[in-house]
């Protein structure tokens, strides 16, 4: 698969960072700020992560796909080696490599967003305009 995070890409970046300890810093730092759950991203090996704050555009590059399982929800999430979104406060938009698995299919996500006002919930959302709520407690710090 070749990177969508092209040279031009990574020259505009206000922010660019490379290692897993600062990328994992870096994107709980990002969620906090947009008001999401930090434990959202539980990436592995990540190598860079970058953002353009003019768009929101952010990336994570990590070294090769992780499947998480959020044990309070009984769900599969499986991360890309390379995830790429558009952020806005409370809201994740033109998100790329994160899938759910439901039932035996695995379905990639587009957007995640939390209501506001807080309700205590965040919503998963498909390019087809499937949706599933959950509670945000169930991707607290992992």
């Amino acid at each position: 698969m070749s990177s969508l995070i092209t040279a031009e890409i990574k020259s505009k970046a206000d922010e660019l960072y490379h290692g897993d300890e600062i990328c994992q810093r870096k994107a709980k730092q990002l969620l906090s700020e947009i008001s999401l759950p930090n434990g959202l991203l539980p990436l592995k090996d990540v190598e860079e992560c970058g953002i353009i704050r003019e768009t929101g555009f952010v990336w994570l590059k990590q070294k090769k796909s992780y499947t998480h399982k959020f044990e309070e929800i009984g769900k599969l999430v499986s991360y890309a080696p390379e995830i790429t979104a558009i952020v806005e406060k409370g809201k994740i938009k033109k998100l790329t490599g994160v899938k759910t698995k439901e039932l035996l299919v695995w379905v990639q996500l587009s957007d995640i967003y939390v209501d506001d006002p807080p309700t205590g919930k965040i919503t998963f959302k498909t390019p087809a305009g499937l949706f599933r709520t959950f509670l945000v407690s169930a991707y607290g710090k992992e």
